[in-house]
């Protein structure tokens, strides 16, 4: 059979570098699709021989999107191998400091990489959907509203982390300085802004999108739809935690499947490896990896926003979980397959981040001068967060004088990664009919995995044990005389 490929490169508003291959049959029906990501990071390797205490800084630098999160990873994982619990105050600085992350993470998705395909319109031209489109649509005050609460989150990250993008404040027990006074002050006149201005982005969603009967048969459209197994963090109460707790794995009924401390995520997740991309294909060692395929049998999973609050069983702050039982609401119930519904979910989390941050910065214990405990001998340790874009997991083996001898990470789009070209493949399978595709087509084909918010800086390793590489030269006039490649 004869296939025709249809290529989007680069595929746009996302962090990092990928491609899609589409490939239609004889009748013009799709076939398979594939996302491919093209690009290296070798941190997993270049991290081994260094000093423990270098991670925190090294890892942060995975990615310019999500330095916190690796940076707070690693400090956990250092806490574990040191065998040494931080004050309770170090631990809501960090916390305060993963709020602010959120803040301006999730409020740069919705406006600047999602939001624009119903801010702007799906039908809008390609030079359109984008922030200058938004600017246009919306307006220039709501621009430079947005423009002012990502700069309180870094500005936030940057009092008390040393940093705005990359944080150096975390330490095996603790952290490096205190939070004062006038800090403090600072900070909370911040985070009043930022919920604020939470509440506001939630009731453009809900005017511009759920209130559009167009924009909610999209949401609930079957090819964006799949029905998987969720994960995330949750709290004692299994409400949803960004910074510590237990891992929830939940069915795709919803029920409870599993419960597990991070140092134990070995014995449920392994990773599977295909030849044409480098990032792993994560799954349920309980279930299996069965291939490409949705439903109870698969050992395919999400986490994100979405996965985070179909794995909980609510929000831990009130404005949150009011928003969330809403959500549910709308949609019939737990948990929800719409892939489109992570932008609601992502919302949600924007204002629990600027809710609980405002608790933190209120505690009176935020400002103690007891930040720090005494590590203890090397081991190895295990740290586990919630990025934005999902379960961050770092673990580190060290040896007796505490530098790195092995390093494995799974980041949250690479637990997303086989959802998310299922996603894609699903996409492109419900909306191209008898080969017809335009560019409005393509473009929400790429919904399907911008609702992921997926990063693949951070996201790719080696996996076929070596880089492949193609060097091609040409003479005086552009002939290829010669080419080699590994």
């Amino acid at each position: 059979m004869t296939l025709k490929e249809i290529l989007i490169d680069p595929i746009t508003r996302l962090e990092g570098h990928g491609n899609v291959s589409i490939f239609l049959n004889s009748n013009g029906e799709v076939e398979n699709a594939y996302l491919k990501i093209p690009e290296l990071r070798g941190f997993e390797k270049f991290c081994i021989g260094r000093k423990a205490e270098l991670m925190p800084q090294l890892t942060s630098r995975i990615c310019g999107v999500c330095p916190v999160a690796h940076h707070f990873a690693a400090v956990k994982t250092l806490d574990q191998a040191f065998n040494v619990e931080p004050p309770v105050a170090a631990k809501k600085l960090r916390e305060l400091m993963h709020m602010a992350y959120f803040i301006y993470d999730h409020t740069l998705h919705f406006y600047y990489m999602g939001g624009p395909d119903f801010i702007v319109g799906i039908d809008a031209p390609p030079e359109k959907r984008n922030i200058l489109g938004v600017i246009e649509k919306a307006g220039m005050d709501i621009v430079k509203e947005v423009i002012k609460h990502r700069a309180y989150g870094q500005k936030i990250t940057e009092i008390i982390g040393g940093k705005a993008t990359h944080p150096v404040c975390g330490l095996p027990g603790g952290m490096s300085k205190p939070l004062s006074t006038a800090n403090r002050q600072e900070i909370e006149q911040m985070v009043v802004s930022c919920l604020g201005f939470a509440q506001f982005t939630l009731k453009l969603f809900h005017n511009i999108v759920l209130d559009n009967v167009k924009y909610v048969d999209l949401i609930m459209n079957q090819a964006y739809s799949m029905s998987t197994y969720y994960m995330g963090t949750v709290d004692a109460n299994n409400k949803v935690n960004f910074y510590d707790g237990k891992i929830r794995v939940v069915t795709p009924q919803g029920g409870e499947f599993l419960k597990f401390e991070s140092q134990d995520y070995l014995n449920h997740i392994g990773e599977h490896v295909e030849e044409w991309t480098y990032s792993k294909f994560p799954f349920l060692k309980a279930v299996g990896w069965q291939g490409q395929i949705a439903g109870m049998d698969s050992g395919v999973y999400r986490v994100g926003p979405l996965g985070r609050l179909n794995a909980s069983e609510g929000m831990a702050t009130p404005l949150a979980q009011a928003e969330y039982r809403e959500m549910y609401q709308t949609f019939g119930g737990k948990p929800i397959h719409s892939t489109l519904a992570f932008h609601w979910a992502r919302l949600i989390e924007l204002l629990y981040a600027a809710e609980h941050a405002l608790e933190l910065v209120r505690d009176p214990e935020i400002t103690s001068s007891n930040i720090r405990n005494k590590p203890g001998e090397p081991t190895q340790g295990v740290g586990i967060v919630e990025a934005s874009r999902g379960t961050l997991i770092h673990q580190y083996m060290l040896d007796k004088n505490a530098l790195i001898t092995d390093v494995n990470m799974i980041v949250a789009t690479t637990n997303n990664y086989p959802a998310i070209c299922m996603s894609i493949r699903d996409a492109a399978k419900g909306l191209i009919c008898n080969g017809k595709i335009d560019q409005d087509i393509l473009n929400m084909i790429e919904m399907a995995f911008r609702a992921y918010d997926p990063c693949f800086g951070c996201a790719t390793h080696t996996a076929v044990g070596q880089m492949p590489l193609s060097v091609e030269v040409f003479d005086v006039d552009k002939k290829l005389v010669s080419r080699l490649s590994r």
